[in-house]
């Protein structure tokens, strides 16, 4: 059973084309991989399907009596509320129906027998409802789904506007499990998500009984969870069954198929106006030329579509350091109270250093405390004289300037032409270039953010997350540059597949953190 009907959708957005007659169907229970390159549409797709966007034509139709639970990259949570009580109001509309099951009891007293019989049928239904969401066991399913994802060690009593960003997100995609919905929506659910929370998720997903819409560029999940795949590019909306690996060598096969059949007709079209212009001008066989360009005229022209911009990263290496770049003595973590126990490390230069450990722990204290951004709970930092360091934030707000004004205003002695070329190289265009940073999608957003980040000299190379939003090329780019970097690297990623062959070093900082004791 279908239970969304998308038909003919066309939308564009500041005069740029985002989805050109698009249709896709969501059947009972599949589980879709929605793929695309930064920028492409995917998560305009998603609010146009949950409302959110009104398309410019086309229709959009889901079935009656549809529930959808949508997570997106922005989703927020009210201030002044616990995490028990966020996960707790994935059940509300079941206290609700609870107190109006109550309040049924409570009239019961002074009703004719009729009316007595009809609320007893009415709380019977109720009843049934409660009983077969699981109603009355909603703290042990909170406390599941709360320890697959690692909020038990926060805290359930944690005020939510005391969370990291990571956190915040990992309760919102809780909540919405919780809520059970006919359709999970997801947009990049992974990207705050630890290794061992994302095989939660994994498995949470392969077992989920309804149908779910997954944007997400983490290619082994995708290859796991999902049995459809539908593929944005250059507007248009193609269906494939099966996992990303399925569709990889689906597209690649079309792809070949489409340039042998345009290499063929380019030859029949050559052949054909050769024809044309050699016999139309002489009378015994014009009629001949005639018939060559109607069949010309009428010819279904196949074209190729262009290639897409290809992201080219790489970091400019500043004068040597000493050969120890960064050392931290009984370096002790925290703010209000301290979150780890005292860390000797030594940073060497030219060492690649990647720190895993669960999202609160302090992965990106660490950096900003080695960094001097903010000071050590206790302990010491020492940093050498001559680093100069680049730091690529995880968490950074997009403002109103264009991506344009974002370089040139750190790079104010460049012409516009190499702000353009800088940005360019990026895999940028110059749609992108011209756009407001808060209107651009997650990965074109952080693409600038490198961008910034390679006109800059340095030595010491600082990423935190910098794979969140990017799609499998630039993510491919980055790694390349990160490998090929002539420097000191210090590197934050929930993607063990991204760093483990170019790093020296992996520190768990679960090994000396207060709350994994």
């Amino acid at each position: 059973m279908s239970i969304l009907n998308v038909e003919n959708v066309t939308h564009g957005f500041g005069g740029r084309e985002i989805l050109d007659n698009a249709s896709f169907r969501l059947l009972k229970g599949e589980h879709i991989g929605l793929v695309g390159a930064n920028g492409e549409g995917k998560s305009t797709f998603l609010n146009i399907i949950t409302g959110k966007l009104t398309p410019d034509s086309g229709k959009v139709e889901w079935c009656k009596h549809i529930t959808t639970g949508y997570l997106d990259q922005y989703s927020t949570l009210e201030k002044g509320k616990s995490i028990r009580d966020v996960l707790r109001d994935a059940f509300r509309h079941l206290t609700d129906l609870e107190a109006e099951m109550l309040a049924i009891y409570e009239k019961m007293a002074d009703v004719s027998e009729n009316e007595m019989n009809e609320m007893m049928e009415e709380v019977g239904e109720i009843q049934d409802i409660l009983d077969s969401s699981g109603y009355y066991i909603i703290d042990s399913k909170i406390s599941e789904c709360a320890n697959g994802l690692g909020l038990n060690e926060i805290g359930l009593d944690r005020d939510v506007t005391e969370l990291s960003g990571g956190q915040r997100a990992k309760v919102l995609l809780a909540k919405l499990l919780l809520e059970n919905p006919m359709i999970l929506i997801l947009d990049e659910p992974t990207n705050f998500l630890d290794e061992n929370h994302i095989v939660w998720l994994k498995n949470f997903l392969k077992e989920y009984e309804n149908a779910f819409i997954l944007v997400s560029h983490d290619i082994p999940f995708l290859n796991e969870v999902v049995n459809v795949i539908y593929h944005i590019e250059n507007c248009v909306l193609t269906r494939y069954t099966g996992d990303y690996s399925d569709f990889e060598r689906m597209y690649e096969l079309k792809k070949r198929q489409i340039e042998q059949a345009y290499s063929k007709q380019q030859k029949e079209i050559a052949n054909l106006e050769e024809f044309v212009a050699r016999n139309k001008a002489r009378a015994a066989t014009a009629t001949l030329a005639r018939s060559r360009q109607r069949q010309l005229d009428k010819m279904d022209i196949i074209t190729l579509a262009p290639e897409k911009v290809k992201p080219s990263f790489s970091f400019k290496t500043a004068r040597t350091p000493g050969r120890v770049v960064i050392e931290a003595k009984d370096l002790v973590l925290g703010y209000n109270e301290p979150l780890t126990s005292p860390l000797n490390l030594l940073v060497e230069r030219n060492k690649k250093i990647a720190i895993k450990g669960t999202n609160g722990i302090g992965k990106s204290t660490l950096m900003k405390t080695l960094l001097g951004i903010i000071p050590p709970f206790a302990g010491s930092v020492s940093r050498d004289q001559f680093l100069l360091e680049g730091y690529f934030e995880q968490e950074e707000t997009a403002s109103d300037k264009t991506a344009l004004s974002e370089i040139w205003d750190e790079y104010p002695s460049m012409t516009n032409a190499e702000v353009r070329a800088a940005l360019a190289r990026c895999g940028l265009t110059t749609e992108h270039i011209t756009s407001q940073m808060k209107v651009l999608s997650g990965g074109e957003n952080a693409k600038v953010r490198l961008c910034r980040l390679m006109l800059k000299e340095i030595n010491l190379l600082v990423l935190d997350e910098p794979t969140n939003h990017l799609d499998v090329l630039a993510k491919e780019e980055l790694k390349k540059a990160v490998s090929e970097f002539k420097g000191t690297v210090l590197l934050v990623s929930h993607e063990p597949e991204f760093y483990e062959d170019i790093v020296d070093e992996i520190i768990n900082l679960e090994n000396v953190s207060t709350k994994c004791v």
